[in-house]
């Protein structure tokens, strides 16, 4: 049953519950089975999957076969048995090579798929329960901790800390912070920070949340219904052949025609039995008629696909359905996710910055030991030592380290091991005595250690806003000068420089303190030293700029569509080698406001859409369909599914989500 569509984001909490006719302690069992039965199991309907005799049958959907097929039963009747056997032998083989191909390729993605029954912790009877994830109901009260997969759409009640990984389905690589206030009814999908919704994982803190919507009703099962009502386009190849095939029809029929029209004149028999038939008008055009058709061409087509099939396999992408092999050659126009499709989707440390100095990690110099790195290592050592990241396998190699935590303490404590910083070495050192935990409000994490006997030393990271009113001096080369207000507005202006250039920034600061004073780690937290910053980012993908560079050589051109902030897709855009104007991107809430004839007056001058959702994804597919251009889509998250199935050709990244895979 449809559940309610309400602006919940909107709603102060006790309105929420009212709304759902729940309460803070949550369900009674009795409820819950009664409103399982209203709205039914909290899971989408699976999709049918193709059969082997499915696919097998779908390589007869042709019109060339079609023909094939007829002038093999004329050839039949006429018991001309010879031409008979070489049609049909025509069709088989073809028939035979489509399947092998599209039923291998469909197993193969089934292999990656992997099913699990999720569990979820909720509150039933004023006690917490484990259940199924398909049992939860709207009203249900359920409890998110570290690495939890999200059950269903919900609004937040409470929560600690809460950061939420949503890049699948708004498509921002960055964890979003989570809170409980109420929001602005226009809030975006993606700034709606009072809710969390099915299928996004927990990244960090805690947190109570009530159900909301369930099934088909949720965020996910919109896509969901959203994939059902997207229709498949035929391809430019089968376009061309239903073309070619009424062609040849028209022509045979025109000469079949022509050749009883001529022997009717001459006074030919049309029909002939027995010993007559041989001699009849009507077999010769029929033998007319079977001879011009291309037998041929239908093999010659599907071995040259899978040819083109079994070459792009070499390059490590799969083809699910032989016809897109061709498809792929008459692409003129790619949109692509940023998330996880241009870049890895991982937060990375790109560089640190001092007042003085800024090292970029894969520069050279980041790996000497020269005296201005004094700094940038002091950083380094406070980004390890104030992190709660741990390293699982510590003895393993570089490259095959295991780091449990928070996923920017993951990228701090990488970026130190690359720096030869190791964790376990230094807090033996400096061994941890206090800790204030990162907090929303705070925004920062600050931790005390043993130094020497004599005295402990403060460390403290953040957000720059938060700890650069917490300092009094800056170092400087090693050396403490006084942050003046100038200095102060120096720093101000690299932080918002990086900022708009897409990174993300943590400030640092330390403090040194007498070991016999003796007060709470809280108090401590003024008059720091400012020792710098570190920048982190979502690194492009390695072959992407080569791979935009020979496309737009190709003559194809690329346009950015991304649910991340227009800053961050128009600095990824300046990596890869093209720049964008401010007026050439265009925002989601923007698109909305303008009707079809207004977007297609300014569609060719957009090279990015920034904040979009799934069915702006469609609408600019669309729009450059209509314009006649081959479509290919590139994606890697449920937000890009019905996106990759509207495409004339829907590209999903193997390290995608399962929805992207099996749309693509």
């Amino acid at each position: 049953m449809a559940q309610q569509t309400i602006l919940w984001h909107a709603l102060p909490i006790k309105k929420v519950f009212a709304q759902l006719s729940s309460q803070p302690k949550g369900l009674t069992t009795k409820q819950a089975e009664e409103r399982l039965k209203k709205y039914g199991p909290n899971r989408l309907p699976e999709e049918r999957k193709l059969s082997g005799a499915a696919i097998f049958l779908a390589q007869f959907k042709s019109p060339l076969v079609y023909i094939l097929l007829v002038a093999a039963t004329v050839s039949a009747v006429l018991q001309d048995f010879p031409d008979t056997i070489i049609i049909l032998a025509a069709v088989i083989i073809n028939v035979l090579l489509g399947f092998y191909q599209e039923n291998k390729a469909n197993r193969a993605i089934s292999h990656l798929r992997k099913l699990v029954d999720l569990q979820a912790k909720v509150l039933r009877d004023d006690n917490q329960i484990t259940i199924s994830t398909s049992k939860l109901v709207p009203g249900d009260v359920i409890f998110l901790s570290p690495g939890d997969k999200i059950p269903a759409d919900a609004r937040i009640i409470s929560q600690k800390n809460l950061e939420i990984v949503e890049a699948a389905l708004t498509g921002e690589s960055s964890p979003s912070e989570k809170n409980e206030s109420i929001l602005d009814p226009g809030a975006t999908l993606a700034d709606r920070e009072n809710m969390v919704y099915s299928g996004t994982v927990v990244a960090r803190g805690r947190a109570t949340a009530v159900v909301i919507t369930t099934g088909l009703e949720t965020e996910i099962g919109k896509i969901s219904a959203l994939l059902k009502i997207t229709k498949e386009e035929p391809t430019p190849l089968q376009l061309q052949i239903a073309a070619l095939s009424r062609l040849f029809t028209l022509a045979i029929g025109v000469i079949v025609l022509l050749i009883l029209l001529v022997g009717w004149l001459q006074g030919l028999p049309i029909i002939g039995f027995g010993d007559q038939a041989r001699e009849s008008v009507l077999l010769i055009a029929v033998a007319v008629a079977v001879s011009a058709i291309p037998e041929g061409l239908i093999i010659v087509v599907t071995v040259i696909l899978s040819v083109g099939m079994q070459a792009i396999l070499k390059h490590k992408a799969l083809v699910r359905r032989l016809i897109a092999a061709e498809t792929l050659g008459s692409v003129s126009i790619i949109c692509t996710d940023k998330t996880g499709t241009l870049t890895t989707g991982m937060m990375e440390v790109d560089r640190i910055i001092t007042y003085s100095e800024d090292i970029i990690i894969e520069h050279p110099a980041f790996y000497q030991h020269a005296e201005v790195l004094k700094d940038h290592d002091l950083i380094t050592k406070i980004s390890v030592l104030c992190n709660n990241a741990v390293i699982e396998n510590p003895d393993a190699e570089l490259e095959k380290f295991k780091v449990i935590g928070d996923l920017t303490e993951r990228s701090l404590l990488l970026a130190a091991l690359q720096r030869g910083i190791q964790k376990d070495k230094i807090e033996q050192d400096q061994p941890r005595l206090a800790e204030v935990p990162f907090d929303a409000e705070r925004k920062y994490m600050a931790t005390l250690h043993t130094l020497n006997e004599k005295q402990n030393v403060v460390y403290l990271k953040g957000a720059p806003d938060r700890i650069l009113p917490l300092t009094t001096r800056v170092r400087i080369n090693g050396k403490k000068v006084t942050l003046t207000a100038a200095k102060r507005q120096e720093l101000i202006k690299k932080f918002e420089k990086l900022t708009e250039r897409g990174l993300r920034l943590l400030a640092f600061a330390y403090k040194k303190i007498d070991q016999n004073k003796k007060t709470d780690l809280g108090e401590q937290l003024n008059e720091l030293i400012f020792v710098g910053f570190i920048a982190l980012k979502d690194p492009l993908r390695a072959e992407a700029k080569d791979a935009l560079r020979l496309t737009r050589q190709a003559g194809i051109r690329t346009i950015i569509v991304t649910g991340d902030h227009k800053l961050t897709a128009r600095a990824i855009s300046q990596e890869l080698g093209f720049g964008v104007k401010k007026e050439n991107i265009l925002e989601g809430h923007q698109l909305d406001e303008l009707s079809d004839a207004q977007f297609n007056k300014i569609l060719t001058n957009i090279d990015i859409y920034a904040r979009v959702e799934p069915k702006h994804k469609l609408r600019i597919i669309n729009a450059w369909q209509r314009r006649g251009e081959v479509v290919a889509m590139t994606g890697d998250g449920v937000n890009d599914a019905p996106a990759l199935k509207t495409a004339d050709i829907g590209i999903g990244l193997g390290s995608g989500t399962d929805v992207a895979k099996e749309t693509s």
